[in-house]
């Protein structure tokens, strides 16, 4: 029996969730989470065999809290069940030490097959991204290579519109630190100035379209 997190701020998206894997006799969802800090007392709480992490959690960023879990139990398999089919959200994800990667795009059978791969300790990629991920992520001359988590983050709730302060209290860092990171993206990213920071965003595909709580 496999015993599973699912951490998702959509409460409906939750039970589709929880409806599809518990076809399976063997998969088993112990507990449900809607925000960061939630997701995380659950995950120390029960210990899951594999955790389903949506990467924007409200104010919360899907990809500290992976970063919480892994200090918590470096062995944790996390498999990241996101809206972004843009495959940089992927290559982060991985980066960050996701197991594997799913859009939810993907049709039913791709979601429960990737949580037994990440199960067994193999990577899961969703078909739409797998190529464009491999190639990403053996680029190491692109320019998003030398973005860290944080500071993709930061980016992508800098183009949501959230200002300095919003951006810190999301990330449970300081504004100063915001602000450097900021300064950090534009020099990683040879943008000169924030219109320039916001095409290199575009061309990067970061622009969220539709609701950008969606995750």
């Amino acid at each position: 029996m496999l015993r599973l997190l699912i951490i998702d701020d959509h409460a409906i998206v939750r039970e589709g969730y929880r409806r599809l894997l518990e076809r399976r006799q063997d998969l088993r969802i112990v507990a449900e989470a809607g925000t960061a800090e939630e997701g995380y007392e659950q995950f120390k709480t029960h210990e899951p065999e594999v955790t389903l992490l949506d990467l924007s959690l409200g104010t919360g960023s899907g990809l500290r809290l992976l970063a919480q879990i892994l200090r918590h139990n470096p062995e944790a398999a996390v498999l990241v069940f996101s809206m972004h089919a843009e495959p940089l959200y992927a290559v982060q994800a991985l980066k960050a030490g996701a197991r594997g990667y799913v859009t939810k795009g993907s049709a039913p059978q791709v979601l429960v097959d990737a949580v037994y791969q990440v199960a067994r300790g193999q990577r899961a990629l969703s078909p739409d991204l797998a190529g464009e991920v491999a190639g990403m992520l053996l680029d190491g001359e692109g320019e998003h290579a030398g973005l860290t988590p944080r500071e993709f983050d930061i980016l992508r709730l800098l183009m949501q519109g959230l200002d300095v302060d919003a951006i810190g209290q999301a990330l449970h860092i300081s504004p100063k630190t915001v602000r450097n990171g900021h300064y950090q993206l534009k020099a990683k990213l040879g943008a000169r100035s924030d219109i320039e920071l916001t095409r290199k965003a575009l061309q990067l595909k970061l622009l969220d379209r539709g609701d950008p709580s969606a995750g």
